[in-house]
């Protein structure tokens, strides 16, 4: 396989990057109206709240993580990987492996202490890899929606 390059989103990225958005979209049972993936495009252009790296083969992005840094109350700033996605037909390949490393080396860079992230728990197809490069600390998330979708 081709080496897998990580960087952040070029202006190319956009057709393949707003594809492997709507997957990971679809993945978790959304829907998104245009303008949702455009302002998101946006707001990872800028690259200053939010911040996204991709997965390139052979120029393509095949990969795509979306994450955020903040303070935590038990120590020092922690970062937040929020959304992960790889091209189904590249899984077990390396592409998400290779994100999630770019990312802890990004947070490292930053000054955070570790990289966290959730999954469903029935997304055994990532969690084989998650159970490899992280450990799972038992946590279950409690969401109160405050907005639709």
């Amino acid at each position: 396989m081709t080496e897998i390059e990580i960087g952040g989103l070029e202006d190319g990225d956009r057709p393949a990057w707003q594809e492997l958005f709507r997957g990971y979209n679809a993945f978790y049972g959304r829907e998104w109206p245009e303008e949702r993936y455009e302002q998101a495009w946006h707001r990872f252009r800028q690259d200053d709240r939010i911040h996204a790296l991709v997965a390139r083969l052979e120029g393509k992005a095949v990969g795509l993580t979306h994450f955020m840094f903040h303070p935590s109350t038990t120590g020092g700033d922690v970062c937040y990987l929020q959304d992960l996605f790889t091209d189904a037909e590249l899984r077990g390949r390396g592409v998400a492996r290779a994100l999630i490393a770019a990312v802890a080396e990004v947070a490292r860079n930053q000054g955070c202490e570790r990289v966290y992230w959730h999954t469903r728990e029935d997304n055994a197809t990532a969690r084989r890899l998650y159970d490899k490069v992280a450990e799972n600390r038992g946590f279950i998330q409690y969401v109160v929606p405050l907005t639709p979708g």
